[in-house]
């Protein structure tokens, strides 16, 4: 099984939307599916109750109901059914120390999208030296990538987030850009890959690089595990 996360201490980045569309892409390759919303607000559930009978099925839980407090424990991955070969969990904003470290735990990938604004810079990047110090994810052996989301690459904002990830040396694999698809989608509890307009074609190109980069980190683990 893969294990996501996608995460940032920021509220308001897209977590909820790469989460979907990611379960929604691997629902599509029939891929056995769970994602699981540990955000309070509940906006993958949401999401995932809107979604036809007849689509491609995405096991679901809202975690953050099912607990009186913030605590996350190993239990959550158990509920999934056993066959389950991609997790995604949706994490909630604002989580650090203990609660941060508790959730990295339970996956082997990270995913970070972030918003290409001065302000939203700032955060990531007081979040990702958290990430790597707090966290130890390189320690961990945990692979970590950035996804600029709601972006137009030919602003000064966006080149200063570039600058500042290629000093951390974090993949920074795919940029979406800032389109109602991803709206229009939501309301019907589909993924972009599941949308037949023409107009989405150039949004599903840009997931290819973000999709290309969990199928090699993929490999490699797998292969890693059979060596061992």
């Amino acid at each position: 099984m893969q294990k996501i996360l996608v995460i940032n201490s920021k509220g308001g980045c897209g977590k909820t939307t790469v989460a979907t569309n990611l379960a929604s892409y691997f629902a599509t390759q029939n891929l056995s599916t769970a994602l699981l919303d540990f955000d309070p607000q509940g906006s993958s559930i949401r999401w995932l109750s809107q979604r036809a009978k007849s689509g491609k099925a995405i096991y679901g839980v809202h975690v953050a109901s099912r607990k009186n407090n913030t605590g996350l424990t190993r239990s959550f991955q158990m509920r999934v059914p056993p066959e389950t070969e991609r997790m995604i969990i949706d994490a909630p904003a604002g989580i650090t120390g203990n609660e941060l470290r508790d959730l990295i735990h339970l996956v082997d990938t990270i995913i970070v999208p972030v918003l290409p604004s001065s302000i939203d810079i700032h955060a990531v990047t007081r979040f990702i030296e958290e990430l790597l110090v707090v966290g130890k994810v390189r320690q961990m052996g945990l692979n970590v990538a950035v996804v600029a989301n709601r972006a137009k690459k030919n602003t000064l904002t966006y080149k200063a987030l570039e600058r500042f990830l290629k000093t951390l040396k974090l993949p920074f694999v795919t940029t979406l850009r800032d389109t109602q698809n991803y709206v229009h989608a939501a309301e019907r509890g589909i993924g972009i890959h599941e949308m037949w307009d023409k107009r989405t074609d150039s949004d599903k190109a840009q997931w290819r690089p973000l999709v290309r980069w969990l199928e090699d980190v993929y490999l490699i683990k797998t292969k890693q595990k059979i060596a061992h």
